[in-house]
């Protein structure tokens, strides 16, 4: 009975049910363009997998029997298409049409040199172009011809395959990842995706293949990466790039979390699975990959600031600095951007655990005003990720965390709307100072300046006009300055 349910979720493939979902404006015209080059034609690849899935897809691939970019052309000339993207090298073209990327592709072979990325590319039949790809429900494709409009040609059993919820490669899987190892990516990431289980042949092709991977590019890993962050439990990604050993390759920071030290009987956490536990509470929460990314990178330095003490145990003293500096290094491997995101993820590491030792003692206004001042816009993901980070088997510890939050997040609100201080601008500028004591860019200038923003952060002056200027005309005298 559960199997007759599982398989009820998709749609079944004969052509009248499939004809309804290939019928619009884009497959008449590619069809008619096929007919008019007198070669077939085809859609394939992720589109057919999520109709069979009864998901959206935006992008839409076509295969002919022939020139991928003779086939673009001829399409777009019956829309009334302008603007078309061709790569010659590749043999391929796209263009856009109704928000969707419409991608078209001469039904090719595929075989790669050992140590290259490229591929040496050959024209092949629909059966060569099928088995060049990477997995069997991505092998599917569907008839646009009107011999046989709307046939499922499925040599592979991909259909079979999403029934029974399975990523498996059409050819050996040890030809296929190795022929382009970012295959072994992309098996975990729609297995993550989809919550579909690897084959286990094609899991032991991963782990015994797994070095391949250093000939891909970090550009065409760290997108496969990001697909399995923005899933919605991307813990089962990482674990299988764990135990495949390709986190260690791509990733080794993170892959250096993992493991528990031992001694005299104490022992601390597993950083690996706890990291991982926290990505998932923020996914659960957010789909800000950014986000994810801090929650990813939050405990990054824990093996580097680890150290046993006699007395208190294990500890990770400055590990918030120390992983905050780490962040760009990281994101220039990665080949992330190095941009505002970057400087968001280092400050959400740098300040994570701020919020938390303010639950743990008597709430200051003048912390709550420098974790404003700190934070600014970004105090909501801060706090969001503070309480992923709770992580403890405990009910009653976590409820007691979650509650001291709440009153933190209380007096921050309270503290914001009587103070100001959020994204708060020092109220003089190093101009209105000079001017003030008629004097030129100096070291006092600096000092005047950073003691009025701790005075008002620690509440010894309001944030106004005369309490500053007061406080402003006092330190100048201190440092041997006159007004003029």
């Amino acid at each position: 009975m559960a199997k007759k349910n599982v398989t009820n979720r998709y749609l079944c493939a004969n052509n009248m049910n499939l004809q309804k979902h290939i019928s619009g404006p884009i497959f008449n015209a590619v069809s008619k363009a096929g007919e008019t080059l007198d070669k077939p034609v085809y859609v394939i690849g992720g589109y057919v997998r999520d109709l069979l899935l009864k998901r959206k897809s935006k992008d839409l691939d076509f295969v002919i029997a022939g020139s991928g970019i003779e086939l673009a052309k001829e399409t777009a000339k019956i829309l009334g298409i302008k603007k078309v993207h061709y790569y010659k090298n590749f043999g391929t073209a796209a263009f856009k049409f109704n928000g969707s990327e419409i991608e078209f592709v001469g039904a090719r072979k595929e075989s790669y040199q050992r140590n290259s990325r490229k591929p040496i590319v050959e024209n092949g039949s629909l059966a060569d172009d099928q088995q060049r790809r990477d997995f069997t429900i991505n092998a599917m494709a569907i008839s646009l011809n009107s011999a046989d409009y709307g046939k499922l040609i499925d040599p592979f059993n991909g259909q079979q395959d999403l029934q029974n919820k399975i990523i498996r490669t059409p050819l050996e899987p040890e030809i296929t990842f190795s022929d382009d190892p970012l295959r072994m990516m992309r098996a975990i990431r729609f297995s993550t995706q989809l919550d579909f289980r690897i084959d286990n042949q094609s899991l032991k092709a991963i782990q015994t293949q797994c070095a391949r991977i250093e000939i891909i590019s970090n550009e065409r890993i760290i997108i496969e990466l990001n697909k399995i962050i923005l899933s919605s439990t991307p813990s089962n990604g990482f674990k299988k790039l764990f135990d495949s050993n390709l986190l260690h390759l791509i990733f080794p920071e993170m892959a250096n979390l993992q493991g528990v030290d031992v001694i005299k009987g104490n022992k601390h956490k597993d950083n690996f699975y706890h990291t991982l536990e926290v990505l998932d509470n923020i996914s659960k929460e957010s789909n800000h990959l950014y986000l994810r990314w801090a929650a990813i990178l939050h405990d990054i330095a824990k093996p580097a600031t680890k150290r046993y003490d006699e007395k208190v145990g294990w500890t990770f003293h400055g590990h918030e600095d120390r992983g905050a500096r780490m962040v760009p290094g990281i994101f220039k491997k990665l080949k992330l951007p190095l941009d505002a995101n970057m400087k968001y993820v280092q400050k959400l590491v740098k300040l994570h655990l701020r919020p938390i030792a303010l639950t743990k003692e008597t709430i200051s206004d003048a912390a709550l005003r420098r974790l404003l001042f700190d934070s600014g816009d970004d105090l909501e993901d801060l706090m969001t990720l503070c309480k992923a980070d709770i992580t403890s088997k405990n009910p009653q510890k976590v409820k007691k965390y979650l509650t001291r939050f709440e009153l933190v997040e209380a007096k921050l609100k309270d503290v914001e709307e009587r103070d100001q201080i959020r994204n708060w601008q020092p109220p003089v500028s190093g101009e209105t100072i000079m001017k003030t004591f008629g004097i030129k860019p100096s070291r006092e200038v600096g000092i005047i300046k950073d003691s009025i923003k701790e005075a008002i952060l620690d509440g010894m002056i309001l944030n106004n006009e005369t309490e500053v200027e007061q406080f402003m005309l006092a330190k100048g005298k201190e440092l041997g300055l006159r007004a003029v």
